[in-house]
């Protein structure tokens, strides 16, 4: 039996192992077993007994020795994206394939420097590149609620191994949604921070100036210390903040700002968001959202209003840009960063080609898949002569455009924005195999908060689709450095309401 069954939230674990009614390693060892055992095996990509075992005797040692923190033998994984030493890092690509980092992403570090024991490696897509967790090298990962259905994308893996129990929190990454769009397939909580926040050091880059790291756990109140962890400035990565509005980016920040938002909730008594201003785009209700996500999101947003807040109908009127802005800007970048996979200092190399040039052309062609090869060309093109103008730049300025308008609301109008994740629930595996710009259309809810930089997470609200079972996520859009206040937000719907508490099997 899988002992990490039992508890249902980080705080219930944690205090059982400080009061040593559960050992880190014997909750390890029962993790892994559970794990292995999965249903399907391409949500971990690499388990190493000995590596986990190691981090569960020494989170034994912290707790025995009265020196536990909040994350000490709380067992998690880590997206593929994130280097590790010790557990193979491959970015769910045949182009590394066996690669071992000798080095610890800055995340990785944080958790493990917190205590938390990890499994292992998570599946995700392709160099993060997907929407559905199908462009993996190893074979698609599947959503607990559904087996014929994606877990979303590209922090499928993630998002899977949450939902289903293996672990209680996980990295991800998010450049277009990539945190909160599982999030919201698969029935669990997650969030993107403010840009900056959290370093990228260690995360095999996508898309440099989007890519930002962010926790997924199955409630906001179990976020809270995984981003509290995992936050800080870190000088290895030249994007790392130092401050946030005045307060020093730094383990802590997030927990304050949370337990202020939540001291001045609670002195709001029976109406704690007395006040509130929720904005609701209306871009965000238009004919491309599905009847059930926008009803489910509708009564959502009626409970915030039972706890005080007020709707307010707000604009964003480049919601639409925010895919051909996005589908330029990131396939540049990530031309860019993937050109170092060459096969001449690591990644795959062809066995058989005929000079330099071809050797590479052929290393490229056989490590990368269909749809990091899609974008790479895509890149390729709008940087090149004659088309950087056209493309690229006028790309650079309607992101700068979009951040104005979430910029001009989040200010004048509203103080949070609220919304749906996804236009519809998962889809079945296989889908949009012939329509992958299907896919792209699908992110238009979160694209424009990573082109902003702002954060914003995703929460369970309900469920849809043909069985009822499938889960719906509502996004909430927060100001820059607002992570405590969205989690503080985020766990007040939660009181009210028990769509998080839901789990495959138990709907």
């Amino acid at each position: 039996m899988n002992q990490l069954a039992e508890f249902h939230s980080i705080q219930a674990l944690g205090a059982a192992l400080r009061a040593r009614r559960v050992s880190a390693f014997e909750l390890a060892a029962d993790a892994l077993r559970a794990a292995r055992a999965y249903a399907d095996p391409n949500v971990f990509l690499h388990i190493d007994d000995d590596l986990t075992l190691a981090q569960a005797r020494a989170a034994d040692q912290a707790l025995a020795a009265g020196a536990a923190g909040p994350l000490t033998g709380i067992p998690v994984a880590h997206k593929d994206l994130f280097v590790t030493r010790g557990w193979r890092t491959t970015a769910a690509s045949r182009m590394l394939a066996g690669y071992v980092s000798p080095f610890d992403a800055a995340v990785v570090e944080r958790w493990r420097e917190a205590g938390a024991v990890s499994l292992g490696k998570l599946s995700c897509d392709e160099f993060a590149m997907g929407s559905g967790n199908e462009n993996s090298a190893f074979g698609p990962v599947r959503n607990p609620w559904d087996p014929e259905r994606v877990p979303g994308g590209s922090s499928g893996g993630s998002a899977a191994a949450v939902a289903a129990g293996l672990v209680l929190g996980a990295t991800g990454t998010d450049t277009g949604g990539s945190v909160r769009q599982p999030a919201a397939l698969c029935g669990v909580s997650g969030i993107k921070p403010t840009y900056g926040t959290v370093s990228r050091y260690g995360i095999i880059a996508y898309a440099s100036s989007l890519d930002q790291a962010g926790p997924l756990a199955r409630s906001a109140r179990d976020l809270v210390p995984l981003l509290d962890a995992m936050s800080g400035f870190d000088p290895r990565d030249s994007t790392s903040l130092e401050s946030c509005d005045g307060a020093p980016n730094a383990a802590g920040r997030v927990q304050a700002a949370f337990d202020a938002a939540q001291a001045g909730f609670q002195a709001g008594g029976e109406r704690p968001l007395a006040g509130l201003r929720i904005g609701v785009p209306r871009e965000f209700l238009n004919e491309g959202l599905s009847a059930e996500v926008g009803a489910a999101v509708e009564a959502a947003l009626r409970v915030f209003e039972s706890l005080g807040a007020v709707r307010v109908d707000v604009s964003l009127p480049r919601t639409r840009l925010s895919i051909p802005a996005y589908y330029v800007i990131a396939p540049a970048e990530a031309s860019s960063n993937l050109s170092r996979y060459d096969g001449v200092r690591y990644g795959h190399r062809a066995a058989v080609y005929a000079d330099l040039a071809d050797m590479t052309s052929r290393s490229r062609s056989e490590g990368f898949g269909d749809e990091v090869r899609r974008r790479i060309l895509v890149g390729a093109y709008v940087l090149s002569h004659g088309y950087y103008d056209a493309y690229y730049l006028q790309a650079q300025r309607v992101r700068r455009m979009i951040a104005d308008d979430f910029r001009r609301v989040l200010t004048e109008d509203c103080d949070v924005i609220m919304g749906p994740v996804t236009p519809a629930v998962a889809r079945r595996i296989g889908d949009n195999r012939q329509d992958p710009i299907a896919d792209w259309l699908g992110d238009i809810y979160t694209l424009g908060v990573s082109l902003a930089g702002l954060p914003g997470m995703s929460i369970p609200c309900g469920f849809g689709g043909e069985s009822g079972r499938l889960p719906i996520g509502l996004q909430l859009i927060g100001r820059y450095f607002d992570e405590g206040r969205l989690l503080a937000l985020a766990d007040r719907y939660q009181q009210a309401t028990d769509w998080h508490q839901r789990t495959p099997g138990h709907a």
